[in-house]
């Protein structure tokens, strides 16, 4: 229709929207005295970037966009990151980090790769030709949104014929022995799952690149070496990016990342200063917190499927969930996105993952031993606990968010994520961004 306006625009206006719409709630029920506040903004303004600490290392670690996804799952885990910037080989050596980076890539991003991945494999598996698994483009879009809600270029581009057709030539397919629909196939999938995605093609060559235009997680926006924390603190609380590459003009490389982690670190080191002892020795309910009301945290029981978590977790953009049993919601364990190492790097899990609970994954994950990392409990805290307790929590701990726990039964209260926690600290002056940035909030969440 003339005139209408373009659905991507829309998109990014109920983005930018949302995001200003929780910082607003934030800085209406945090209730510290304006002064403060203008003395905080002006204090984390006049701190620029290039004194925050290095990433361990000293080397921000990333991924050509050609790199295969399961190295790029390794790279992952052996350096201990959840996520990595992604370098765009067609223009490597450029000084523009428009052209030389294509994003950000994370287990989010290729979980929900290999899950749909799996369905179509699955299909692969089952069928003696390739007529058989009724390949067509409407079989795939119809997979798509029968088992996991989306459709994308991955499967629109006819992996899984291509799959089929591998499989049936390679003999994968030969007297299964498993049913003809994607669903049963994957029930009985096992071991072979690995064979189709990492050893079969068009699965065994697909790359990061692929991934990133299929299931972006979030925008990238790195601030110069120039720039003050507080354009960063800012970017990691009301603008919900988890990481911030940092780099210096003229220059390629990224110089460092800061992360919503690496920041709540930062504050927990400011312990002793007037400004932050008294802000932490508030109550998180003087300062509105939680946030989200009991009712708003998205929760996952303990008997409902590990798919259905990640799930959960990709349609809401979180990267955890609490774990709950009963109707008054008991907390009873956490399941967050750095769980899913433990899922891409053990085949075996792949054995009955349709019908694997959280329970039951969590239990695998606790008996793994330190070579995947022990699976981390809900951290909780109470009603009535201080902001300092919280932080320390969050720093000490190395999680990402803790849980508010009211009653005798620990029932679900709320979540204070590190987002919140810098939200806190920080509110925007007028025009902020505009004026310092030198980028459109448009042009942040367009990317």
């Amino acid at each position: 229709m003339a005139g209408s306006e373009p659905v991507e625009d829309k998109e990014i206006k109920s983005a930018v929207s949302s995001c200003e719409a929780y910082f607003d709630k934030v800085q209406s029920r945090k209730n510290l005295p304006k002064s403060l506040q203008e003395t905080l903004n002006s204090a984390f303004a006049g701190i620029p970037v290039s004194s925050f600490p290095q990433v361990p290392g000293g080397r921000v670690i990333e991924i050509p966009a050609e790199t295969p996804v399961s190295e790029a799952v390794k790279i992952l885990s052996d350096s201990k990151i959840l996520s990595a910037p992604v370098i765009n080989t067609d223009h490597e050596s450029s000084l523009d980090w428009r052209e030389r980076y294509l994003g950000i890539i994370d287990y989010s991003s290729i979980i929900l790769w290999v899950l749909e991945s799996a369905e179509l494999a699955a299909i692969a598996l089952s069928a003696t030709s390739a007529t058989a698994a009724g390949v067509g483009a409407g079989a795939v879009g119809a997979l798509g949104v029968a088992a996991f809600g989306v459709t994308g270029p991955v499967a629109v581009a006819g992996l899984a014929a291509a799959a089929v057709g591998a499989a049936v030539a390679g003999g994968v397919a030969a007297d299964r022995g498993i049913g003809k629909d994607a669903p049963t196939a994957a029930d009985n999938l096992g071991k072979d799952f690995y064979q189709v995605i990492l050893q079969e093609e068009p699965f065994k060559s697909t790359t990061v690149r692929t991934i990133l235009k299929s299931f972006r997680w979030a925008p990238f926006l790195p601030v110069s070496t120039e720039s003050s924390m507080l354009s960063v603190m800012l970017l990691l609380s009301k603008y919900r990016l988890r990481n911030v590459p940092v780099i210096k003009a003229g220059e390629p490389d990224i110089k460092n990342y800061v992360t919503q982690s690496a920041v709540v670190h930062g504050l927990e080191g400011c312990k002793g200063r007037d400004w932050f002892d008294h802000i932490s020795a508030l109550s998180i309910s003087d300062l509105g917190l939680p946030f989200m009301s009991p009712n708003e945290v998205i929760s996952i029981e303990s008997e409902e499927l590990i798919l259905e978590a990640f799930k959960r977790m990709r349609d809401n953009n979180i990267g955890g969930l609490p774990v709950v049993e009963g109707l008054n919601k008991k907390i009873v364990g956490n399941i967050s996105m750095r769980d899913i190492r433990y899922l891409l790097l053990q085949p075996e899990v792949f054995s009955n993952f349709r019908q694997l609970t959280v329970k039951s994954f969590a239990t695998k994950i606790a008996t793994a031993g330190e070579e995947y990392g022990l699976a981390i409990p809900a951290i909780t805290c109470r009603p009535d606990s201080t902001l300092g307790s919280v932080i320390n929590s969050l720093a000490s701990r190395s999680v990402h968010r803790v849980y508010v726990a009211a009653g005798d039964e620990n029932e679900l209260y709320g979540v204070i994520t590190l987002r919140d926690v810098i939200s806190c600290f920080v509110s925007e002056p007028p025009n902020y961004f505009e004026n310092c940035l030198g980028f459109s909030v448009k042009e942040m969440l367009n990317r």
